[in-house]
């Protein structure tokens, strides 16, 4: 059986519901956090209908998931956006306000106050998380230096508002679960050193109860496709993609 597909997914999410977590919505964590729980969390960079399909897996499993959309036409659909959270899952605002402004984050905010408010003409927005722009040198969390994101209505930013000496963070980037080489801003400062080598060793050690009580799953589902010519082509294009960040990790390294 391949990873990254749809069907893989769901048996992960089969181990989780066995293994006896609960799930929330990033949203409802940051309300009233329960004491063994799964956050699934997914960045909708692009190609909306993928996190459809998982949305419809999660939907028929009963679980709600928080996805953030990006404000770009490759990510945000209003139908696919409205679909998702008719099906019960939390919408937030993947924002990336200062790669477009050059670091002013006196014109980073503006924009970001005005796609938040476009974004809640489709859904309530209550948390938000940043998109990492690997290839850019702007920061996008670097906005939160001289603005407040709480006065704009939002009540967590999972960079952050989660503590992750309590909360594992478990994410797909790069195509790998928790490569440091494939992750140039999507990584946090982690009280755990659990290696997880594929998705079917992630169950693996759901079944083993090698796992902490509180996780954060990030997942891409542009990455996640039952179809094989779109796996193909991500699985090269991510690799393409991993050796172009390590270069550039290198770069900034030596000029820093």
């Amino acid at each position: 059986m391949r990873d990254f597909t749809l069907q893989t997914y769901s048996l992960l999410l089969d181990a989780l519901i066995k293994a006896g977590y609960d799930f929330q919505t990033f949203r409802d964590y940051m309300l009233n956090p329960k004491q063994r729980v799964v956050i699934l969390r997914h960045d909708v960079d692009k190609m909306p209908g993928n996190s459809l399909s998982f949305a419809k897996v999660e939907a028929e499993k009963q679980l709600s998931a928080s996805y953030y959309f990006r404000i770009v036409k490759e990510s945000l659909e209003a139908d696919k956006l409205l679909s998702i959270r008719s099906l019960g899952h939390e919408i937030g605002y993947h924002y990336e306000d200062m790669d477009p402004a050059k670091g002013d984050s006196s014109v980073a905010i503006e924009s970001f106050k005005q796609n938040l408010a476009l974004l809640r003409k489709l859904a309530p927005i209550e948390t938000i998380c940043m998109h990492g722009s690997p290839l850019s040198k702007y920061d996008n969390k670097d906005l939160w230096k001289d603005y407040n994101y709480r006065d704009y209505g939002i009540i967590g930013e999972p960079y952050f508002d989660l503590d992750y000496n309590e909360v594992f963070y478990v994410t797909d980037t790069g195509r790998k679960w928790n490569n440091a080489d494939a992750s140039i801003r999507d990584k946090v400062e982690s009280g755990f050193d659990i290696r997880i080598d594929s998705t079917f060793h992630f169950i693996q050690l759901l079944k083993e109860n090698k796992l902490p009580d509180k996780m954060m799953i990030n997942t891409h589902p542009q990455r996640w496709d039952n179809n094989m010519l779109p796996w193909l082509r991500e699985l090269v294009l991510q690799n393409v993609k991993n050796v172009a960040k390590r270069v550039l990790a290198q770069l900034r390294h030596k000029s820093s």
